[in-house]
């Protein structure tokens, strides 16, 4: 879909041709296209289009300007701050939302000249996550698409880089990215009658045969033999079996670091017997948003091939369903650590298949660090929000990492904290740990201290994206539903791994 051009302007076969162009304090927009440059001019004067960021401005070429191509054109604004990727990613979505409500085809996005602040190679590769994750439209199931409301539909994206072959490797690498993030999107969009813990197998097979990973599935007669209480005990309720993904990429350094990523793969929660409100509870088929992650950070790794680590990536997929042998309140599991946990609310489960896959990953895999993320608790959304995704970290080195990585890929973190007194609220009169607190105090935290329990002294970082894979920040290249957050963060914070 998305190719990079070296021919002069106007002799591609694109129909729309975008440009960036910054805002400036007292003079219209600057564009290398003199035509445009016109245009800009006269939009300035009439006050309608100064370079202000998010705002896009189209205008159609006259035939005999044209040329061959590019007949309508889409000016994107970037405003007059100091450039960043995000301001490239939003300027992309933009650019492609624009676009999306005409009847463009083929596009051919202008890369800007180096500006300030920022490599020509981290501007092309935020322009094509932007545009790409903008142009995510998700309409599998849908048969009343009037043609006469819908876009002519995109079907091909040239980059101009202006004879500048530097840029293939980010480009590359941007495509990638975005790839992974639209498919993780595709997998919550799914519903929880299409996408089953068989659906994790199946894709976790599908990635291994196709990208070269290799793939280990724990189904339910090895859960139980191996003891894993967690994700057993959850899926009782349901007609759909569980199963553990184990999908492992290895690089080509004898010596390279393990890392370890877990993803929370639930794929309907209806609270089991401690039952959700009916109203919203269709969204609860996000419950897999952590398991979409890393299967799509797995997917990437996979094509960019990076030589310096070795990543595993686990998903725990079951189903919380009522049914006649699932998990009562007041029942107690035994973990896969040998750990027992008294089930006080059934709707807390996120952790309970997290704890077995976390204790499993830790003890097979002996990594360096471990990543576990998950739709985890709606306290998160109290404390944060849609806006930042709930940090919580036994290593300082390792939770700045992942702040600073965060905060470059627009996709920003809030640290909580964690201790001993959150812990005792976790204490059970008759089992090991309560899966809840003894009231709902601090709830993002004490889901936190439970999983510290199942992890020993490996480094290791939580990311409760309850708030942030349904309905993050509004943004260009955001749609509404799900995000695909925590995509970009975890690719950029492996590649990037020393």
């Amino acid at each position: 879909m998305l190719a990079i051009s070296h021919l002069p302007l106007g002799e591609g076969d694109e129909d729309t041709a975008v440009y960036f162009v910054r805002e400036k304090a007292r003079q219209a927009p600057n564009c290398p296209d003199v035509v445009v440059a016109d245009y800009l001019e006269a939009a300035w004067k009439l006050g309608d289009f100064k370079g202000q960021a998010g705002r896009s401005l189209i205008f159609y070429k006259q035939p005999v300007l044209a040329g061959k191509s590019g007949l309508r054109v889409i000016v994107v604004g970037i405003g007059k701050d100091k450039p960043t990727p995000e301001l490239f990613r939003e300027a992309g979505g933009v650019a492609v939302t624009a676009a999306l409500g005409t009847k463009a085809q083929r596009l051919m996005i202008v890369l800007p000249e180096k500006m300030g602040g920022i490599t020509r190679g981290d501007l092309a590769q935020a322009l094509v996550e932007g545009v790409m994750l903008g142009a995510y439209r998700f309409a599998k199931y849908r048969n009343d698409l009037d043609p006469e409301q819908e876009s002519g539909g995109i079907k091909s994206i040239t980059l101009h880089t202006g004879g500048d072959s530097s840029v293939a490797g980010a480009v590359h690498l941007g495509l990638i990215t975005a790839s992974a993030v639209n498919g993780a999107r595709d997998m919550v969009n799914e519903p929880g009658n299409q996408l089953t813990p068989g659906h994790f197998v199946k894709a976790g097979r599908e990635l291994a045969k196709k990208f070269g990973l290799t793939c280990k599935v724990f189904d339910k007669s090895a859960l139980k033999k191996m003891g894993m209480g967690g994700i057993v005990g959850v899926s009782q309720g349901s007609a759909q079996p569980p199963a553990l993904v184990a999908l492992e990429y290895r690089g080509q350094m004898a010596k390279a670091p393990t890392l370890l990523l877990v993803g929370k793969g639930l794929t309907f929660d209806s609270g089991g017997i401690s039952l959700k409100p009916g109203a919203g509870m269709q969204d609860m088929k996000f419950d897999m948003s952590g398991g979409a992650v890393v299967l799509a950070v797995m997917q990437a790794l996979a094509q960019l091939r990076p030589a310096g680590i070795n990543v595993v990536g686990l998903v725990p997929a079951a189903e919380n369903m009522i049914g006649p042998a699932a998990l009562k309140p007041g029942d107690i599991i035994s973990q896969f650590n040998g750990k027992s946990v008294e089930v006080v609310n059934t709707d807390a489960e996120g952790r309970l298949i997290l704890a077995d896959a976390l204790a499993y990953g830790v003890k097979h895999y002996r990594p360096e660090v471990v990543i576990d993320i998950a739709t985890l608790t709606g306290a998160v959304i109290v404390a944060l929000g849609h806006h930042r995704t709930g940090l919580l970290s036994n290593d300082d080195g390792l939770a700045e990492k992942i702040l600073a990585v965060g905060e470059r890929c627009g996709e920003p973190l809030w640290r909580l904290p964690l201790g001993k007194e959150y812990r005792q609220q976790l204490k059970s009169e008759v089992a090991d740990l309560r899966n809840v607190g003894q009231d709902r105090a601090a709830g993002t935290i004490t889901a936190a201290c439970f999983l510290q329990e199942f992890i020993g002294k490996t480094p290791w970082a939580h990311l409760d994206i309850a708030g942030t894979a349904w309905d993050f920040t509004k943004k260009s290249y955001v749609p509404k539903g799900p995000s695909g957050v925590g995509v970009r963060t975890l690719l950029e914070l492996l590649l990037n791994w020393k």
